[in-house]
């Protein structure tokens, strides 16, 4: 009995023969009028997983089942092969008796040929669930082999470059990006239900806005102009309020020219949504009871366990003023800075840097005390608000405290997963932000920074009070899925070319 699959490829010697050898088969096959790449259609009537969970309605009768040979068994006159489809693998009994002439060609199969086979579904005596060939047909050459499995791909970097052979050498990481397509879908069937309405947005914007993120930057030639690709979709989202929806919301592909880490990529997916006569503590409730809700239809339970960690999106969230967690976590009180030069004095003794260095004021030194000692504390799900004006350039100011805003942002496992605002509606407020938002870009380098002055525009139309908010998609399905890299949930994510 020879058992055949695909073996790891020793040297390119090896490799070079292997190719030939499968091209000559295809010239074979052309030259016999068998030509595998004029198949335009076949008949499968079931799917290898759908027999297995129902053998007793399948047993016995016919079906057609097509994927790609993944082994084979070669025992002179009969053989068994293993057939991997959208749902799973299931084994098939050939025979020449059978097969007559389309055994022999069948003998000649390479492992990574699609195939297609008829026949009765049975058991083996070993018990195993298997399809009694009637008959089978090539519908694909495959040309080049495919890696073993324990050999040739479990290196990552191979893995995220070329993702249509990840899923063929491990067939569990298709659980990953169905999974997102469920929680996707739940994202959306829960908005829809509670009365958002899903728009699009533009993708290329004709200008740099002065927020911190870096544009991919284009150029449109027929208007001869540069053009952005978004970095957010907020802008176009309020416009949208002030033209008289209610509610909105985006499922939008994000790009930010920036690094890449386990958590960041330069492109990704955002959910932001915006409802008017709304504040942030109406987006609190909406975005606890949404994660609560999509967890229980995807995962069946609000207990998780993400990296070993076990995590509860079931109760009632923690919620604490940014400056409430700075004592909690820090042991320092933001109300006992009198000036900035306190803060300053502060962030030194403790070892703080602070960005701005002798122009930091309050708010910067407290934002910098959260980064290092707050946010690795909060693995449950924790809401964070109050947040510093300095930081918050599209969010509406506290009413009883103008150094804050009415922004919140939640946190799991130690990572920001979302962030919410009471919008900021005032428009010449808004203008001064954006102006001074421009400056420190461009101080950056960012020489084609600008204010968005039709945003500007829109405002003084009037916009209702909204309360926003937006989160990461991958940020979301990594958590569900127990996945340690965002490039573990986006199928083709941004690598770095090889040198060939």
């Amino acid at each position: 009995m020879e058992e055949i699959k695909n073996t790891p490829i020793d040297n390119e010697q090896d490799l070079s023969e292997i190719l030939k050898i499968r091209r000559e088969k295809l010239e074979n096959l052309k030259s016999a009028g068998k030509n595998p790449f004029e198949k335009v259609k076949y008949n499968r009537t079931a799917y290898s997983q759908d027999i297995k969970d129902d053998y007793d309605n399948y047993a016995e009768k016919t079906v057609g089942i097509a994927g790609r040979l993944i082994s084979k068994r070669v025992m002179g006159k009969a053989s068994f092969a293993v057939i991997l489809d959208g749902k799973g693998t299931i084994q098939s009994y050939l025979s020449i008796n059978d097969l007559g002439d389309d055994y022999l060609a069948f003998k000649e199969y390479d492992i990574g040929d699609i195939v297609g086979i008829t026949g009765k579904v049975f058991t083996t005596r070993t018990g195993e669930i298997s399809i009694h060939a009637e008959s089978i047909e090539l519908l694909s050459k495959s040309l080049l082999p495919l890696p073993e499995k324990y050999h040739g791909l479990k290196d990552e970097d191979t893995r995220y470059r070329q993702r249509e052979i990840d899923l063929i050498a491990n067939p569990e990481v298709k659980k990953t990006f169905v999974a997102r397509s469920k929680i996707l879908t739940a994202i959306r069937s829960y908005l829809d239900g509670v009365g958002y309405l899903e728009v699009d947005t533009p993708v290329l914007q004709p200008l740099e806005i002065g927020a911190a993120a870096r544009p991919f930057k284009t150029h449109h030639n027929a208007l001869d102009i540069d053009m952005y690709l978004r970095i957010e979709t907020e802008l176009y989202l309020k416009r949208l309020i002030v033209g008289g929806f209610d509610k909105v919301y985006e499922v939008g592909r994000i790009f930010r020219n920036e690094g890449m880490d386990r958590s960041h990529n330069p492109e990704f997916t955002t959910v932001e949504m915006y409802q008017a006569y709304s504040d942030y503590f109406d987006m609190m409730n909406l975005i606890e009871d949404m994660y609560r809700t999509i967890t229980e239809k995807v995962c069946g339970t609000t207990q998780i366990t993400y990296q070993g960690i076990d995590i509860d999106m079931g109760k009632k969230w923690e919620r604490l003023t940014m400056v409430e967690a700075v004592k909690k976590y820090a042991g320092v009180d933001y109300n006992a800075w009198a000036t900035d030069e306190d803060a300053r004095k502060e962030a030194k003794k403790r070892g703080i840097e602070v960005d701005e260095g002798e122009n930091a004021t309050k708010g910067h030194v407290l934002i910098a005390f959260f980064d290092a000692f707050v946010e690795e504390n909060l693995i449950q799900p924790t809401i964070i608000y109050d947040y510093p004006v300095e930081n918050s350039p599209l969010a509406k100011r506290k009413p009883s405290n103008p150094a804050f805003t009415e922004r919140f942002e939640y946190f799991i496992y130690a990572r920001e997963m979302g962030n919410a605002f009471s919008e900021l509606n005032d428009p010449i407020d808004q203008k001064e932000r954006f102006v001074k938002q421009v400056e420190e870009k461009r101080a950056r380098g960012g020489n084609d920074a600008k204010i968005d002055e039709d945003f500007i525009t829109a405002l003084e139309y009037g916009l209702p009070p909204t309360g926003g908010l937006g989160f990461g998609v991958d940020r979301l399905v990594m958590l569900l899925t127990d996945s340690a890299s965002i490039r573990d949930v986006i199928l083709f994510p941004t690598m770095k070319p090889i040198k060939k």
